[in-house]
């Protein structure tokens, strides 16, 4: 007998004829155990794995049998402090039963029960001297104590008189939790050989559950960390709906480092950002944070698209040069829809007209982030109003069973034949395109483009005379009374005075004020001129009587900036609306 077991009770009986081969030659117990060694551990799925083992043990070992893990190791795949008083919190999370019997032990012994076993019961016992229990012949004592712990009566009828077997499930030097095998009133009891049986298949088992328990934790870090790097709360920008998805790989294949991204930029504008880094686990979903926290960053220098990757990209080398990504970044205009796109290796974006005709937005791919130090390519164009610019991963179009021109072609085909609500193509795209479970990840942000209404922008152009100070003071009265912010009159009439004072006395033409509402709650003033220069914020002394408007600026309004543009420069505010 296996020096780890422990056998109470025995009494004499006669085996079943397989059972008496199974006892009597080494080469039939062998047999079953390499048998249950190709059976056992097929996936690293927890619950999956515990099955394996029921179909393989009954009924050709036992008429019933059950496994219960510690409640920790599936709820956080840590394990617990060991109890001081010997009781065990374990779940149930797999019974095998004969087919006559099923029903009754089903009802009576329910996968996902947690439970507390007392120090007495035989499970606890096995699993805190990590020793087998026998009982050739449960007592009813026994029986009724097992009972009276699941509050069953049906419990003890049930395991009373028959052979019970509870052997430790253990695993680099931890107890997981045990297997209990069971046969009926009447049958052959469990014996020494039988152990020895259990025994092997039990420390098997525990292998593959604690590998399929390793497994799981990885994936829930990889998750955890892939949604907290995730953008919780998502900008809406003007001008534009926005609907994103992210959808994990499968178990088979881990988590990915698929992110995107919407991110503010002054002027009410908003870059649109989609990124894939290869791999999968943890390891690729903290690059995927590194590479959406650089690209924020890069963003706040208002960089056009292709000088942002190749900048991302050079970061990416340093960050971690082994990690490649591909990414795609746009940057939407509200007021002039124009859109400038560049790609780093990306699958392209694409364009859904409102009448529900597809296009690809052609714009070459250039290498992914962190290979080489060419430059990237841009391309800029104008978004009808009504249309859909998707972006997506190489996960959404790309499988084992087709490559990813065909997959790009089914998604355009999928996307040409919806209209509705954004949210909702975005769930049909996601279901109808990776059904599966061999899948890797999947980003999708879906932007639907529409005009801006007539309380939300407003524009005057300016010719160069210091006398039309007054007129764009009036202007902007005048807009906001007809908005009702009221209340946002005065400040913003001295902050245009100022703004417009600076174009014509330090810029040239063409001069043009444009007053943006935002969704935020938020005023956009902007005044565009042909200069390049940007102004200069100083410091002015008790003598001199210019250089404190831009001071004054600083004091009243939430942020300010410029920008350059093609013929020039804007320099633009945000205010506070009550």
């Amino acid at each position: 007998m296996n020096r780890n077991s422990v056998i109470k009770d025995p009494v004499p009986g006669d085996r079943a004829e397989w059972r008496r081969r199974s006892a009597s030659s080494a080469h039939e117990r062998l047999a079953f155990l390499n048998e249950a060694s190709r059976r056992i551990g097929s996936t690293l799925d927890l619950g999956q794995t515990s099955r394996e083992l029921m179909d393989v043990t009954v009924p050709r070992f036992a008429d019933t049998a059950a496994i219960m893990v510690q409640d920790r190791l599936v709820i956080d795949g840590e394990f617990p402090s060991r109890p001081t008083d010997g009781t065990a919190l374990v779940r149930r999370v797999a019974i095998g039963v004969a087919e006559e019997s099923a029903k009754d032990w089903v009802d009576a012994f329910p996968v996902g029960e947690v439970l507390v076993f007392p120090a007495r019961l035989p499970h606890a016992q096995c699993m805190a001297t990590n020793k087998t229990i026998m009982y050739p012949e449960l007592d009813d004592e026994t029986a009724q104590l097992i009972g009276s712990t699941l509050d069953r009566e049906v419990v003890a009828k049930l395991l009373s008189g028959g052979s019970f077997l509870a052997v430790p499930l253990r695993a680099r030097g931890r107890v997981l939790g045990c297997a209990v095998f069971t046969r009926r009133a009447g049958g052959q009891p469990f014996e020494e050989q039988d152990v020895a049986v259990a025994e092997e298949l039990a420390a098997r088992t525990a292998v593959c559950v604690d590998n399929a328990r390793l497994y799981t934790r990885e994936r829930r870090t990889a998750l955890t960390l892939q949604s907290s790097l995730l953008p919780a709360d998502l900008h809406q920008p003007l001008g534009m709906d926005i609907a994103t998805r992210y959808l994990p790989a499968s178990d088979l294949m881990g988590v990915g480092g698929d992110w995107f991204d919407v991110i503010p930029l002054p002027g009410c504008r908003a870059a649109l950002v989609v990124g894939d880094v290869m791999g999968h686990g943890t390891r690729a979903a903290a690059t995927m944070g590194q590479l959406r926290t650089a690209a924020r960053t890069l963003a706040s220098l208002d960089l056009p698209p292709d000088e942002l990757l190749f900048r991302l990209s050079r970061m990416s080398q340093d960050l971690d040069p082994t990690q490649i990504a591909t990414c795609v970044y746009a940057v939407y205009d509200p007021v002039t829809r124009s859109c400038s796109i560049a790609r780093a290796g990306h699958v392209p974006p694409v364009l859904i007209h409102e009448d529900g005709a597809t296009e690809i937005i052609e714009l070459p791919a250039c290498l992914p982030l962190g290979i080489g130090n060419e430059p990237l390519e841009m391309r800029e164009l104008t978004l009808p109003a009504g249309s859909v610019l998707a972006l997506y991963t190489d996960g959404l179009v790309e499988s084992r069973a087709r490559d990813i021109d065909e997959g790009i072609t089914a998604l355009r085909r999928l996307l040409s034949i919806q209209r509705g609500d954004l949210e909702e193509m975005c769930d049909v795209t996601i279901s109808s395109q990776r059904p599966g479970h061999e899948r890797d990840d999947i980003a999708l942000l879906l932007a639907r483009v529409h005009e801006l209404a007539p309380d939300e922008t407003a524009f005057c152009a300016l010719p160069a005379d210091p006398r039309f100070v007054g007129h764009a003071r009036r202007f902007v009265r005048a807009t906001l009374n007809a908005w009702g912010l009221a209340g946002a009159v005065d400040t913003t009439e001295l902050i245009v005075s100022e703004l417009v004072t600076n174009a014509l006395k330090h810029g040239w033409p063409p001069i043009e004020l444009r007053l943006l509402r935002s969704r935020g709650g938020t005023l956009v003033c902007e005044v565009s001129d042909g200069s390049p220069t940007p102004p200069a914020v100083r410091t002015p002394t008790s003598e001199d009587d210019t250089g404190r408007g831009l001071q004054l600026i600083k004091r009243l309004t939430y942020r300010w900036g410029t920008r350059p543009t093609p013929v020039g420069k804007i320099v633009w505010v945000e205010l506070r609306l009550p």
